[in-house]
């Protein structure tokens, strides 16, 4: 059974969701958060396998609570609610630890598998507008940073190339067709390429990717 904390400031949006993901035979729905303070403490008491986090709560922002609940709780998941698909304030949450965004008119089907992919320890890192987003976002700071460009220095030339392909939102199964090689193979380097980094996940790879200035929002 999945555990999951929704933290919404906006009682019908969070009701809504917890409707919709108990009604899911794999998923537990069990707390609501008001804002970011209170999501930050209810982590602490339920130790939910995911967060569904609001971006815009009063007293604490979810970019913010974001960042206290990985870094106290790495193994917790956060997924960003957004309106917008590209929402100034999802790169941000991304870099601060989230797994992934999902936008607040997801279908149920659509909000049940992002839970699911996230509490697997996978990122929610779509082709189209995830990639889009960090593409971006990334602008904004486009200069890449020589620390993190020496870092890329540590991954062998195929690492290299599946982060790359990584930060264009492709799925492993994609990544194994384009190089000709085994998905399993191709998980194989994500695991060292996160470990190397030492990153937690696809959406810190593909962020890391854009930042160390390995691939350009421009296209790869």
């Amino acid at each position: 059974m999945i555990r999951v904390l929704v933290a919404d400031d906006q009682q019908m949006v969070r009701q809504g969701f917890t409707v919709l993901l108990n009604t899911q035979p794999d998923i537990e729905v069990v707390g609501q958060a008001v804002d970011g303070l209170d999501a930050v403490a209810q982590v602490a008491e339920l130790a939910p396998d995911v967060v569904l986090m609001d971006i815009r709560m009063p007293e604490l922002g979810g970019i913010e609570a974001t960042a206290r609940i990985t870094t106290a709780t790495p193994h917790i998941k956060v997924l960003v609610l957004t309106t917008f698909d590209l929402d100034e304030y999802v790169y941000e949450a991304l870099r601060a630890g989230a797994s992934g965004f999902l936008l607040k008119d997801a279908s149920a089907d659509q909000l049940a598998e992002a839970v699911r992919v996230v509490a697997a320890g996978d990122a929610l890192l779509a082709p189209g507008i995830t990639r889009r987003l960090i593409a971006e976002f990334s602008r904004l700071d486009a200069r890449p940073r020589t620390p993190l460009r020496q870092r890329v220095g540590d991954l062998t030339e195929r690492e290299t190339e599946v982060l790359a392909l990584i930060a264009q939102g492709l799925s492993n199964a994609e990544i194994a067709v384009r190089l000709v090689v085994a998905e399993q193979t191709v998980k194989t380097h994500v695991g060292r390429i996160l470990v190397k980094l030492g990153l937690r996940d696809r959406t810190q790879a593909a962020v890391f990717a854009y930042e160390s200035g390995l691939v350009r929002p421009s296209g790869y």
